[in-house]
C-alpha cells in the first residue's frame, strides 16, 4: 500500500475514516481490486479529541512572546507552521514521524464499501465546495484574496467535465443535493469565515487545496481502478505544472501571513481539526452506507 507520509499536507481533505477504508478494504469491481493487511486502527478519529488535540499542537506550536525559541515551523515561513499543525492530526501508521492523533474504531466491511453513484455525490458535493471557494476568491472581500486568483487549482471546470463524464458513461445524472449537505454547509461555513475571520478561512483553503494534490489524488486512483474502468477524472488532473503552481500559492500564503498578528495566526492553525472534519464530511458520500451528519 502506499505510504500515506507525504511531504505536503495529504490527508487533510480525506479526513474521518473515507481514507480508513480505503486502506482496511478489499473491494472488487470489474477486477480491480484494493487489499491492504493494514487495520483501521491507524486512521483519524474525528470525534472531539481531533479539536482538542488541534488546540494542544497549537499551544506547542505558537511560543508566547517571553519565549525565546520560535514556533515549529516558523523559519521556513507559515505554510509550514500549517502543515506542522496538520501532521499532528495524523496518526503515527499516516506520518510515523510526526503523527500524534489517536487511532479512530475499526469500522465493518459494510460501511467501507464505495459505490459509483456515492462517487458521483461526491464529486457534486465537491463542486458546490470549491465553487464557493472560487467566488470568494473572485469577489476578493478581502484585498488579500486577490493573490489567490486564477492559481490554477482551481477544480471547477473539472468537476464539471466529470460530472458530465458520469452521464455519458453511465447514464448517472448528478444527485440533487440537500440544503444542509455536507458540500453545501461546508461553501456556507467558508463564506462566513471569509469575511469574519479570514486567517481561520486561509486554513481551510490552504487544507482543502493542497491535500487534494496529495493524499486525494491517491483516492482518487483507487476509485479509478475500483468503480470507474480506471478512468482518471479531470478532478485529479492539471494543465500546468503542479509542483510549480503549489509552489507560487506557499508563497502567497506566506506573504499574506507575514502580515498577521501572533493571535492571527493562532485562528488560522486553531482551524486546522475543524477543516480536516468538514472536508472528512464531504468524502463520507463516496461510502454510501455511511450516514452525514454536520461537523
Amino acid at each position: 500500500m502506499e505510504s500515506l507520509a507525504f511531504t505536503q499536507l495529504s490527508t487533510a481533505a480525506i479526513a474521518g475514516h473515507s481514507l480508513c477504508q480505503l486502506r482496511q478494504s478489499k473491494i472488487s469491481h470489474k477486477g480491480a481490486s484494493l487489499s491492504s493487511g493494514r487495520s483501521a486502527r491507524g486512521c483519524v478519529s474525528l470525534s472531539t479529541n481531533l479539536r482538542k488535540n488541534s488546540k494542544r499542537f497549537v499551544v506547542n506550536a505558537t511560543a508566547t512572546e517571553g519565549a525565546a525559541r520560535p514556533r515549529p515551523g516558523e523559519k521556513k515561513g507559515f505554510v509550514e507552521e500549517m502543515r506542522f499543525v496538520a501532521m499532528k492530526l495524523h496518526t503515527r501508521e499516516q506520518a510515523p514521524k510526526e503523527g500524534e492523533a489517536k487511532p479512530a474504531p475499526e469500522m465493518s466491511m459494510q460501511q467501507m464499501q464505495p459505490t459509483r453513484e456515492g462517487y458521483l455525490k461526491y464529486l457534486v458535493e465537491s463542486q458546490v465546495l470549491y465553487g464557493a471557494m472560487e467566488k470568494i476568491m473572485k469577489e476578493a472581500k478581502v484585498d488579500s484574496y486577490k493573490v489567490f486568483q486564477n492559481t490554477g487549482l482551481e477544480r471547477v471546470d473539472a468537476l464539471s467535465k466529470d460530472i458530465a463524464w458520469f452521464k455519458s458513461k453511465y447514464d448517472l445524472d448528478p444527485p440533487v443535493l440537500k440544503e444542509d449537505g455536507s458540500g453545501t454547509a461546508y461553501a456556507t461555513l467558508l463564506t462566513d469565515l471569509s469575511v469574519s475571520n479570514p486567517p481561520a478561512f486561509i486554513c481551510h483553503f490552504y487544507n482543502v487545496y493542497f491535500a487534494h494534490t496529495a493524499g486525494g489524488r491517491m483516492i482518487g486512483r483507487k476509485m479509478s481502478e475500483m468503480l470507474l474502468d480506471s478512468e482518471e477524472l479531470a478532478f485529479y488532473q492539471y494543465e500546468s505544472d503542479l509542483k510549480e503552481l503549489m509552489e507560487k500559492v506557499k508563497e502567497n500564503l506566506n506573504m499574506v501571513a507575514e502580515g498577521w498578528t501572533t493571535e492571527e495566526k493562532e485562528f488560522c492553525l486553531k482551524e486546522t481539526a475543524a477543516s480536516f472534519q468538514y472536508s472528512g464530511q464531504v468524502m463520507r458520500a463516496i461510502f454510501t452506507a455511511l450516514p452525514e451528519h454536520r461537523a
